[in-house]
């Protein structure tokens, strides 16, 4: 029972997480100058429990983003496609670098989250 509350807000988590990702930007868009990219919007019409809110989540996504990024290539992409999936809500996503042997496929995904899931407990993220 208790595995399966953990296996739940780590997909949640995940899912989060590339919707977080999906929003980030590595350059500037067109229109937007340099000096400004890191300037925020006015938030006077936020309460404080929203800006706090919005806070801790940006703060979450990226100790789970630096995490992700610190695994191995093949259970970094192993946890990418599995966390489009849960976006998505469908399982049709896959990698040509992930085997196509779907029981090993599994067992690295199953290795990757045992991983995430204690660095992310070590962080004091779940």
């Amino acid at each position: 029972m208790m595995r399966n509350d953990i296996d739940d807000i780590l997909n949640s988590l995940l899912s989060d997480w590339h919707c977080w990702c999906s929003n980030f930007r590595h350059v500037a868009q067109s229109g937007s100058c340099a000096m400004f990219t890191d300037v925020k919007s006015s938030r006077q019409w936020q309460d404080a429990d929203e800006i706090l809110d919005s806070a801790k989540h940006n703060s979450t996504m990226k100790a789970v983003d630096f995490h992700v990024n610190e695994l191995e290539p093949v259970q970094r992409t192993a946890i990418q496609i599995k966390a489009r999936n849960l976006y998505t809500g469908v399982q049709v996503w896959t990698s040509a670098r992930l085997p196509a042997d779907p029981q090993a496929r599994a067992v690295i995904l199953m290795t990757a989250k045992n991983l995430l899931m204690a660095r992310l407990s070590a962080a004091g993220v779940m």
